[in-house]
């Protein structure tokens, strides 16, 4: 692929027959306006979208968002890599906020109260995405990441609304966590990154698991056993746009209409008919997001 190729979003694909929804998306992250996105996904069968905050303002957005657009549901949170950054200080800038004070605790807490009151909205239906990132943080940050993750918890119980994960290189700390805390009615594990093995766990428990275009990538194997196994009525599909484009276009921009190219990979995993696939996600996602 050419380099300038990079920056050239992909082309639309054969539309959906049966409308779907990308369960888990960065609209704020991607190129061009809402209006924009919205329409180039609706033209392919993708008539719905969750927009997914990681920080306050990215969650404010969020639910402005969903409130201004029937078609976009929200969910409100400091992502796992955002505690560590608020309580302990971010001073290379690694986040959209830039460099940032430590704020100890006090801010953490403060923070997560922005959280709650967001999660009270009718618009927004989840809360998340939080849970455990041990592949950007480091052990000085754990603590942070663990008290927010179990705070998130609680408020999504608080206001009945989903909770959604992102499990990175912490399956068990994060399963541990839920059984602690009790988990919330409904659990969506975004982004799934487990195995067979902890799909089998997550079923047993109920939890949705949603998959993104790494599900298409060639090293993926384990990913494609692990949604081999995951019972229909549990599975997602997402984009995590502007991330994780699935293949054959790794490596450029993604967005809500590439959400045909990963659920057409994934109903042949499962041996079953892209419409059957349809038809289960956009039910799954309604049910887990209670829209």
């Amino acid at each position: 692929m050419a380099p300038q190729d990079k920056d050239t979003p992909p082309p639309l694909p054969a539309p959906l027959r049966v409308a779907a929804a990308d369960s888990h998306t960065h609209l704020d992250m991607q190129g061009g306006t809402v209006d924009e996105a919205l329409a180039k996904a609706a033209s392919v069968g993708v008539t719905t979208v969750v927009q997914v905050g990681c920080d306050l303002a990215g969650s404010r957005w969020a639910a402005e968002t969903a409130a201004a657009y029937d078609s976009v549901h929200a969910t409100v949170a400091l992502h796992p890599n955002e505690a560590p950054r608020i309580v302990l200080g971010d001073p290379d800038g690694w986040s959209r906020q830039g460099a940032r004070e430590a704020g100890g605790d006090a801010a953490l807490d403060a923070a997560l109260a922005g959280i709650a009151e967001l999660a009270a909205l009718p618009q927004v239906r989840g809360v998340g995405e939080t849970g455990l990132d041990y592949f950007r943080t480091g052990p000085d940050g754990m603590a942070a990441q663990e008290r927010s993750f179990r705070a998130h918890i609680e408020i999504a119980k608080r206001h009945g609304k989903a909770l959604v994960i992102h499990d990175r290189e912490a399956h068990d700390d994060v399963l541990r966590i839920l059984r602690e805390e009790g988990a919330p009615e409904r659990v969506v594990f975004h982004c799934y990154s487990g195995d067979a093995a902890m799909a089998e766990i997550c079923a047993a428990a109920g939890y949705f698991m949603s998959f993104a275009g790494n599900v298409t990538f060639k090293n993926a194997r384990a990913l494609r056993e692990a949604l081999a196994v995951a019972p229909p009525e549990l599975v997602l599909v997402e984009t995590d746009a502007p991330f994780l484009t699935p293949a054959p276009y790794r490596g450029r921009p993604n967005a809500p209409y590439l959400v045909p190219v990963t659920l057409r990979a994934m109903a042949e995993v499962k041996g079953m008919t892209e419409d059957a696939l349809a038809t289960a996600v956009a039910a799954n996602t309604a049910r887990a997001f209670g829209y």
